[in-house]
């Protein structure tokens, strides 16, 4: 008999201008993606500090996919600074270790389901194959 394959908690963060959008869609059109997702709607990813991330993780997140509307950006300066800050969070993860591919910056737009699904399926395949936070 196969052992089931590991399922963690993938965290969504969805910008509300492009990325969640691009998340309904996906459920307009009836396509899935693995169901150990959970989708949070944010203003602007760029909002939470390093240790959120941290956070996650130790709290037995897998993994992270933000969902940004890359430099299209309603917010001018946000993305740069989102990608900064993601920069500092791998040390800060390795140190802790996690393999930095738990975490994922994407662009996703308002009509990115394929794009969108890709990046769920591709975290969700990472993450079973890792297993749980901390035992890379």
């Amino acid at each position: 008999m196969e052992a089931e394959k590991y399922a963690g908690k993938i965290l969504i963060l969805a910008t509300e201008t492009c990325a969640y959008p691009g998340a309904d869609a996906v459920g307009q059109g009836h396509q899935s993606y693995p169901a150990n997702t959970y989708l949070l709607r944010v203003k602007d990813p760029v909002l939470f500090p390093e240790k959120f991330y941290l956070d996650c993780f130790a709290k037995g997140v897998a993994g992270i996919i933000i969902m940004s509307c890359g430099v299209e950006s309603p917010y001018p300066g946000s993305y740069e600074a989102l990608a900064r800050r993601i920069d500092r969070v791998y040390p800060l993860m390795k140190a802790k270790g996690l393999d930095i591919r738990r975490l994922r910056l994407t662009a996703i737009c308002t009509v990115c389901t394929r794009a969108f699904v890709n990046e769920v399926r591709q975290m969700h395949d990472l993450v079973s194959e890792l297993g749980p936070p901390g035992r890379e």
